[in-house]
């Protein structure tokens, strides 16, 4: 009989990847979605509305009734969709909200089935849990305290998600944590909370095709039983580790544009108080479900600069001054830009640079670029 796989936030760039990875197995899945009926949704999720195979549940992850639709009769609920960056940073306190009581109405939903001890239930946590750890302290595992940077509602929100999960006796549960995730349109992306990221920390990066592939391959029945109850780290491995300086550059050069040093200033991006990690425990996960294609990072950025419209192939003809130009106001943006703290936020702005000497300290790149570090894990002996 095929297995029934209940996944929230499947039009998100993750939960998207995992519902096609599960479609390729459609002989052996049924996938329910939960999606808001939105236009944008409705043309997205179009090609598969005839698939008896899918079922589209028109919903909000708030309202139990709608939570319940999907789960009812499920064997498997991924939990993917929540409030993310930026929209967590422009609406904080909404944010907990919704990624809390969403996982509320999950938990509810599952321990109403008369089948829930048959179930598993996968939670898809995040690297922002562990908070603020800049080198040298940027090694860790699943088992590192989770305590969010300072003003990150989105990390609260999902340390308290998660411990709903752990805490409610469910009989096969498991939080995946991801990591930055690399998609095509990461390009685009620009806004404010770029600069909230110190260019000296680090992050270990996980790529869009990886993490579908993870969400499909938790679903087979070869995972074995001690996999479950556990918390794990999502990663595509030692060669994504990147400190973040290294990732600006990497997606600049992808642009065809200018290292950091020509199109930012220094002194806009943050000195702390931003998630960020590279993993003891990397392979773990991988271990288990075996879904790392482990394509060299140098060719997977090349292959997301080769899927953008092509007239982002053109940035290269752009001059370092006028995308700095470009780059300039969101710095500056009123609430959220780091040079918006200097001289109309104190609180946010210790937090982020520690002290005014600090940030004042910044006179050049060479203040902020990191040093090399070796992305092996050495254990101290």
């Amino acid at each position: 009989m095929k297995k029934t796989i209940f996944i929230t936030g499947a039009t998100g760039n993750m939960g998207w990847a995992g519902f096609r990875e599960l479609y390729n197995r459609r002989n052996r899945f049924n996938i329910r979605l939960l999606a808001r009926d939105s236009r944008k949704n409705r043309k997205k999720l179009s090609g598969y509305l005839d698939d008896p195979s899918v079922t589209v549940i028109w919903g909000d992850l708030t309202r139990y009734e709608d939570v319940l639709a999907g789960v009812n009769g499920s064997d498997y609920v991924l939990h993917v969709g929540g409030m993310v960056s930026p929209a967590a940073d422009y609406y904080p306190e909404k944010t907990l909200k919704v990624n809390v009581s969403a996982a509320e109405n999950v938990v509810k939903a599952v321990l109403a089935q008369p089948h829930k001890d048959e179930m598993r239930v996968v939670y898809i946590g995040s690297v922002a849990q562990y908070g603020d750890r800049n080198p040298p302290y940027h090694w860790g595992d699943a088992d590192e305290p989770q305590t969010p940077a300072k003003y990150d509602m989105y990390a609260l929100s999902k340390i308290r998600a998660e411990q709903i999960f752990a805490s409610a006796g469910l009989k096969r549960w498991v939080s995946l944590r991801q990591s930055g995730i690399l998609y095509p349109g990461i390009l685009k992306v620009v806004n404010p909370t770029a600069f909230h990221v110190p260019v000296g920390g680090v992050l270990e990066w996980a790529t869009i095709e990886d993490s579908g592939r993870l969400l499909a391959q938790i679903c087979e029945d070869w995972v074995p039983e001690e996999f479950w109850n556990k918390a794990y780290n999502i990663s595509s491995g030692e060669q994504y580790r990147m400190t973040n300086y290294e990732f600006e550059t990497r997606l600049l050069d992808a642009l065809g544009l200018p290292g950091p040093e020509k199109v930012f200033e220094p002194q806009w991006f943050a000195l702390k108080n931003f998630h960020g990690m590279w993993y003891k425990d990397a392979d773990r996960l991988e271990d288990y479900l075996h879904f790392r294609s482990n394509t060299p990072v140098d060719e997977y950025f090349d292959t997301m600069k080769s899927k953008l419209p092509w007239f982002y192939r053109l940035a290269f003809l752009a001059p370092a001054w006028a995308v700095r130009m470009f780059m300039k106001p969101f710095a500056f943006e009123e609430g959220l830009g780091t040079q918006w703290w200097v001289e109309n936020d104190k609180e946010k702005f210790e937090a982020y640079y520690g002290s005014r000497e600090a940030y004042e300290a910044i006179r050049s790149w060479d203040d902020v670029r990191p040093a090399p570090l070796d992305k092996k894990f050495r254990a101290v002996r």
